[in-house]
């Protein structure tokens, strides 16, 4: 079945993780995807640990489904091939700091002024206006500008990071979104224009409740770790083997846990009879539920609860959730050939579609540095000749051995081993 961007050519000049990872969400979807990568060694990633046979597990996991090539930015020759092929796509992905294209030439104003209908999509760490304009684009450090860290943790921890990068995470969606509203623009109008994001901008978006909270009623929320800031009880409980979420988010809920839990007294109890009530003894109310809790297993509770019609389930480890047959049948973990590593299993596009099989977003592993350089410039027309002669000034990058031989292994294995 056609994919929903097949047709759409992206050449992606990112690096890290916001930047390919909005990337990697097109070629996901269909989209043609030339990662150019800088002389010598390819992006910085490439360095960072850990390693799986020598290839960075950080550079796999936001790369797949692209196609390779490596350029040296450094000589006039190669910014004019990157230019070239800037203007023969449709689609132009940058996360450099602010001002860094168009010191390259490649700036969106020089490009438009030739191709009107090009797209270009640039992620930053905090805009391209203001004062923090000109500062390096880490998602920690977006995670505290942005207040985010604020609310994350418990009054004794203080603020916490989230576990996983979710600034150049959230930042890579929206600009997904930006550039697909782009295109869809352009089938109405024939032009283009330059779509911009930012990690700060992308995490005040999810500030949600939290936020409209000092907006509306000047209130600054405080870190509540893994209770709700207006629900009890609601949050983490301990069970026999672990930990266990529950959300008995109505009164109704409450009444039904108290039953299942055979504690029908709490009911009744003057410190547990409203919300409000709860909310004000609510240490004292965990310490009852808890009395109870540890007589079971967080699965066995969690049956239970789900029968009943309380919202629980477990808090698992990453080794519970690859093996957990919810995630298996949802097919979200696939599998593909890497010409390095062999099987490498990775988690695939969390969108399922009518006209598309589930399963089948992982096609094309990762590149190696450099794999697909000759492919990609016989297709831009370039000669072979003029091909091995860059190649020869190490003007461009081509990778060697095994790497070449990736295209001749078959693609995504839909579902993988979970």
């Amino acid at each position: 079945m056609s994919l929903p961007l097949a047709g759409l050519k992206v050449l992606d000049l990112t690096r890290a993780l916001s930047g390919p990872f909005s990337t990697m969400i097109l070629g996901d979807l269909g989209a043609e995807v030339i990662k150019v990568e800088p002389a010598p060694a390819g992006e910085m990633v490439r360095q960072w640990g850990p390693f799986d046979e020598d290839i960075s597990v950080y550079y796999l996991s936001a790369n797949r489904n692209k196609k390779g090539i490596g350029v040296d930015f450094r000589q006039p020759e190669g910014l004019a091939l990157i230019r070239k092929m800037a203007l023969a796509s449709d689609i132009v992905v940058e996360n450099f700091k602010v001002g860094t294209m168009e010191k390259m030439g490649l700036g969106y104003q020089a490009l438009s002024a030739e191709k009107p209908e090009l797209i270009m999509a640039s992620i930053s760490g905090f805009g391209s206006k203001g004062p923090a304009s000109q500062w390096a684009g880490f998602d920690q450090i977006a995670q505290g500008y942005s207040g985010f860290m604020s609310l994350t943790g418990t009054p004794e921890s203080g603020p916490m990071r989230v576990g996983t990068a979710i600034g150049d995470l959230t930042a890579g969606m929206w600009i997904v979104i930006g550039i697909l509203s782009a295109v869809v623009a352009r089938r109405n109008t024939g032009r283009g224009q330059h779509v911009e994001t930012s990690l700060l901008a992308g995490l005040m978006s999810l500030l949600s409740v939290q936020g409209q909270r000092y907006l509306s009623v000047n209130e600054i929320p405080q870190p509540c770790g893994n209770v709700h800031p207006v629900i009890a009880p609601y949050g983490t409980f301990d069970t026999a083997d672990g930990p266990l979420n529950l959300a008995p988010a109505t009164q109704a809920m409450w009444v039904k846990l108290c039953k299942l839990l055979e504690m029908d007294h709490l009911v009744s109890d003057p410190r547990f009879l409203t919300n409000a009530d709860r909310m004000q003894h609510r240490h004292a109310l965990k310490l009852e539920l808890e009395s109870s809790l540890v007589r079971k297993t967080r699965m066995a509770w969690t049956s239970l609860m789900i029968e009943h019609g309380i919202p629980a389930g477990p808090i698992n480890t990453l080794a519970d959730v690859f093996a957990d047959p919810q995630v298996a049948a949802c097919k979200l973990v696939q599998s593909v050939h890497h010409p390095v590593v062999g099987e490498l299993r990775q988690v695939g596009l969390p969108l399922s579609m009518t006209h598309v099989e589930d399963g089948t977003s992982v096609r094309t592993a990762p590149p190696v540095f450099g794999q697909h350089t000759k492919e990609v410039f016989r297709d831009y027309g370039f000669s072979p000749e003029d091909i091995e002669r860059m190649l020869a000034r190490k003007i461009v990058f081509q990778a060697e051995g095994d790497a070449l031989l990736a295209e001749d292994h078959p693609t995504a294995q839909a579902g993988g081993k979970a």
